[in-house]
């Protein structure tokens, strides 16, 4: 099984792992889909400030379970104890397959796409454009960060906080932009975008990119073992660096009203180009590029260290590959999970079929987040004597609504994308005869969440 993980990360390191798992590229692009839904300014501020109600009840949930069982591979370990070894199974199964190798191929793409379109007008960047170009620099990208988290989790770590504190940077520049020079909106501009209404379901259509733009705040939970005092440590990041990203995404959508009106947010695919084109000039569309390019960067560092912890409980479990789940003896990390899930994600590069497996699992993530945070009753009612560092705010109403938040973004995302549901659906279930093939050839038993903690 390998020697246990280092303690190496402390409270910044975590709160940055929250925040890096949450803000990508999206937060840059997608608002513009939001303002297509909604009738006014105050409507898509709203939505925003729901959605960040929304994540912040889920990581009170997530900060009780994590401080319980401070183990590697958070989620999978509580849907594991919670219910049956297959449903978590089935959570590590989705993430290996589809959403995590998938989010990184899909990332890494987009890091070329943009750091080529930065280095454009430079000598040599020519070679970089063309057959097989882009793709080869997303690849570059994810064997770089690959080999920096196979060399120990504070590499990997401090490179990660390097890129968060730059993409926040970023985005506090776009903000400040946008709030102080707001003058520059004709009052035109602040009207309805065309074929938004104001019904309850149009702002639960709006709730959907913005739920998902709120997700990752539950890649601390995978790495808490590798915290230096994660039963204090763990509640204390996932509430802080929720808090720090709804910040920043109800303000950065203040900012683009401000610059672009309604009608200009609802109308371009490009918001952020298009607010710092307009408040910086020519360079505020070089400016989004590099940002979009760092921000990008830095996720899929987060994908490459946090996810793989994953992989290595489950193989810990005897329901996986048991080579899965030695840790290194120099360098203390998951290092064959770490290759195991970068070279699925260059496959899925170099095949380009991320796109499809991202699009029939969109749902998968909030069906686990709806039991995971349904674990907390079970827990309640299971282990009512367990020591608990830290409680859910407002329990039972918080965990209850976030359930019921969950349900409602999944029932919405099948009810938009049936065919794609319906096929990731097959592909989870496909999940259920692997993991009984796995068991049976394995003599392992489940160990205790708190064993290693």
């Amino acid at each position: 099984m390998g020697q246990p993980f280092k303690r190496a990360l402390g409270l910044f390191d975590a709160v940055m792992i929250v925040i890096g798992g949450i803000i990508g590229a999206g937060i840059f692009i997608n608002p513009y889909i939001v303002a297509q839904r909604l009738e006014s300014p105050s409507l898509v501020i709203g939505a925003w400030l729901a959605g960040a109600a929304i994540a912040l009840m889920g990581a009170l949930a997530y900060a009780e379970l994590g401080a319980m069982f401070p183990a590697a591979g958070g989620q999978y370990v509580y849907l594991r104890d919670a219910y049956h070894p297959v449903v978590a199974f089935l959570y590590g199964w989705a993430l290996l397959l589809m959403i995590e190798s998938g989010a990184m191929a899909a990332v890494a793409m987009t890091f070329a796409e943009y750091a080529v379109r930065l280095v454009s007008d430079r000598p040599h960047a020519s070679a970089l454009i063309g057959a097989g170009g882009v793709r080869a620099v997303a690849i570059g990208a994810i064997v770089f960060l690959s080999i920096v988290n196979y060399l120990g989790v504070i590499p990997g770590s401090r490179l990660l906080n390097v890129f968060v504190v730059l993409k926040v940077a970023a985005l506090a520049v776009l903000i400040a932009g946008g709030l102080w020079f707001s003058g520059i909106v004709e009052a035109a501009q602040q009207v309805a975008a065309p074929g938004s209404t104001g019904t309850f379901a149009a702002f639960g259509a709006a709730l959907i990119p913005i739920v998902f733009a709120y997700g990752g705040w539950q890649n601390a939970n995978y790495v808490a073992e590798e915290i230096k005092d994660p039963r204090r440590i763990l509640p204390i990041c996932l509430l802080a660096g929720t808090a720090i990203v709804a910040l920043v995404y109800v303000t950065i959508n203040v900012a683009y009203l401000k610059a672009l009106g309604l009608g200009g947010l609802a109308a371009t695919a490009t918001p952020a180009s298009d607010a710092a084109r307009l408040l910086f000039g020519a360079a505020g569309d070089r400016f989004v590029t590099a940002a979009i390019a760092i921000s990008t960067f830095g996720f899929l560092n987060l994908c490459v260290l946090a996810p793989t912890r994953v992989y290595y409980a489950m193989a810990a479990d005897g329901a996986f590959f048991p080579q899965v789940a030695r840790v290194h003896p120099r360098f203390q990390t998951p290092s064959l999970a770490i290759v195991l899930q970068s070279s699925w994600a260059i496959a899925l590069t170099l095949t380009g079929t991320y796109g499809q497996l991202l699009d029939y699992v969109v749902f998968a993530d909030w069906i686990f987040f709806g039991l995971t945070v349904g674990a907390v009753f079970i827990f309640r009612f299971t282990h009512p004597d367990a020591p608990r560092p830290f409680r859910t705010w407002g329990y039972p109403v918080t965990p209850a609504l976030f359930v019921l938040a969950a349900i409602g973004i999944v029932l919405s995302v099948i009810r938009v994308s049936p065919y794609q549901s319906l096929i990731g659906a097959g592909l989870m279930l496909a999940g259920i005869p692997a993991f009984y093939f796995w068991k049976s050839n394995s003599g392992a038993r489940s160990p205790d969440p708190g064993a290693r903690s």
